[in-house]
């Protein structure tokens, strides 16, 4: 599933794409939807805020386009005469004299009001978005020491929307390992140093991620990789996706573990349980 900085960085290509331009085509894939399409003809895109996974697509006559990718949705942004090949199902399209956003497979697709979206049951509820400039060390580690969250094991509570909005499978395992902090633990079981660790970690990985397209490794040891062969998939990562290879910083075998059907990566001499 796309996380914070993939939606954050489609969230741009469109507004590039689209802002301020007379939309001459809109249609809708959805049956509930379709009568909206003629609302929103001749109407301009005036903003495109993120929170977290979500997208929040802003038309300048009061309505907004809530989107959010789950696990196969998609949206291609180019010409006006867009038209990828592709075997996903055309749920949004969104056309101008010049160019066009086309969003594919996505299932969670509303226009909503602005009253709609502060009394929406899952985006009222999202925590701060780690991408936000406003999301500094102090409100994450205000998330992480809540007493909603206290016992509750980071593995776990990192994908949890309502804590930190934007996080997923590979940021969490990726911001744990470069905290060193074992999955397991529980915010109860952190001092005051491992949280503020992993509240570095988690901004610092978040922002790195959206500026460099997805690399959450270090970007100098990333590019000497690529630079001796290795593919980007194969360089982005510390330890996400690398099960059985050696970790960077101690030579010991990465592992996978699954909870619920979510893998989750780590090094299990990096990241004891006790440090």
């Amino acid at each position: 599933m796309p996380e914070g900085p993939e939606i954050r960085r489609a969230a741009d290509q469109i507004e590039l794409a689209l802002i301020d331009k007379p939309l001459l085509q809109v249609e809708f894939g959805l049956d509930r939807l379709a009568p909206y399409a003629k609302k929103l003809l001749e109407s301009r895109v005036c903003a495109i805020d993120t929170k977290g996974k979500a997208m929040l697509t802003r038309f300048d006559n009061g309505m907004t386009l809530y989107t959010h990718n789950q696990l196969y949705g998609r949206w291609y942004v180019g010409d006006r005469d867009l038209n990828p090949k592709t075997k996903r199902k055309l749920r949004v399209t969104l056309r101008t004299n010049d160019s066009a956003a086309l969003l594919y497979s996505a299932s969670t697709i509303e226009l909503l009001t602005d009253t709609q979206i502060r009394h929406h049951p899952f985006l009222s509820n999202l925590g701060p978005d780690i991408l936000h400039p406003t999301t500094h060390i102090e409100r994450v580690l205000q998330q992480l020491t809540n007493i909603s969250f206290r016992k509750r094991r980071l593995g776990y509570l990192l994908t949890d929307q309502s804590c930190l909005a934007g996080l997923g499978n590979y940021l969490r395992c990726e911001a744990l390992f470069d905290a060193q902090l074992h999955p397991a633990m529980r915010p109860i079981d952190c001092t005051a140093k491992q949280f503020e660790r992993l509240a570095q970690s988690i901004l610092s990985l978040a922002r790195q991620s959206y500026e460099t397209a997805g690399v959450t490794n270090e970007i100098s040891h990333a590019k000497q990789l690529i630079e001796n062969g290795a593919t980007f998939e194969q360089a982005r990562f510390y330890l996400f996706r690398r099960e059985g290879l050696p970790c960077y910083r101690c030579n010991q075998p990465i592992e996978k573990l699954t909870h619920s059907g979510q893998a989750c990566y780590l090094c299990t001499q990096c990241q004891t349980k006790a440090q």
